[in-house]
């Protein structure tokens, strides 16, 4: 049983770091039910406290997921349209393209999200950069996270 545990926790990390790219996946909550399922081995190895701290940490990088592409959108003179182009972007990038479609994709999906909104193409490409820019560093902040939270993982594992 313990072994089955141990691997759910692996599959929820490898899907957290999936996730951490992929907009339609919650990526660092995946990561953290790793955590959370090895307190079912026999010896569980985080303590409550551990676990709430993390929790907060994994709602303020989601929360902040969302708000970092927006602000990054709007100080660049963006709109919705660019913030949903930049995410169907990296979606469509991600899929038909990777991994160059992931660095493309929001870029190229917020432009036309600004051009289909009725932005003129210089205003619309500044926009661009705003989201591309924000989305790029949701994908690093999110990518820390999960990280850390692998490196509790394993650490639990092996000690």
């Amino acid at each position: 049983m313990e072994t089955l545990i141990i691997i759910i926790g692996i599959i929820l990390l490898l899907a957290g770091i999936v996730g951490c790219i992929i907009p339609a996946l919650p990526g660092p909550v995946l990561a953290y039910l790793s955590l959370v399922v090895l307190q079912f081995t026999p010896d569980p190895p985080f303590t409550l406290n551990f676990l709430i701290i993390w929790a907060l940490v994994i709602s303020l990088i989601t929360l902040l997921d969302y708000v970092i592409p927006i602000y990054g959108t709007k100080k660049f003179g963006g709109s919705k349209s660019g913030v949903n182009g930049s995410i169907i972007g990296a979606i469509i990038g991600f899929l038909f393209l990777p991994p160059l479609g992931l660095i493309l994709g929001p870029f190229i999906g917020a432009l036309v999200g600004e051009l289909l909104a009725g932005k003129n193409s210089h205003l619309a490409l500044k926009a661009a950069i705003g989201s591309f820019i924000g989305f790029l560093a949701g994908i690093f902040m999110k990518i820390i996270v999960v990280l850390i939270v692998s490196y509790h993982f394993f650490s639990a594992l092996i000690g």
